[in-house]
């Protein structure tokens, strides 16, 4: 394995890392930015009015987007299992 090969399947790990949490994350940033404006607008100043809704949310996510995380998870390792035996 060269380091080209290598720097290419670390850049590929990273990029799918980054697109499996990102709706995650999104939707999390999105819940965190409603609850605040509602706290700012009635004046409630409880850390637990933000959080609990936003881990309440961010678990509703990850159970939506399961499905196609393990989908592209499975599709990168078989991708990487087939291609493993050309690069040694």
């Amino acid at each position: 394995m060269n380091t080209d090969t290598a720097v290419e399947l670390v850049r590929q790990a990273v990029y799918l890392g980054l697109l499996l949490a990102a709706p995650v994350l999104a939707v999390s940033v999105a819940a965190g930015l409603v609850m605040g404006i509602l706290q700012a607008v009635t004046q409630i100043q409880e850390q637990t009015l933000s959080f609990v809704p936003r881990l309440i949310v961010a678990v509703l996510t990850i159970v939506a987007v399961l499905p196609w995380t393990i989908g592209r998870l499975v599709e990168y390792a078989q991708t990487l299992y087939q291609e493993m035996p050309s690069t040694f």
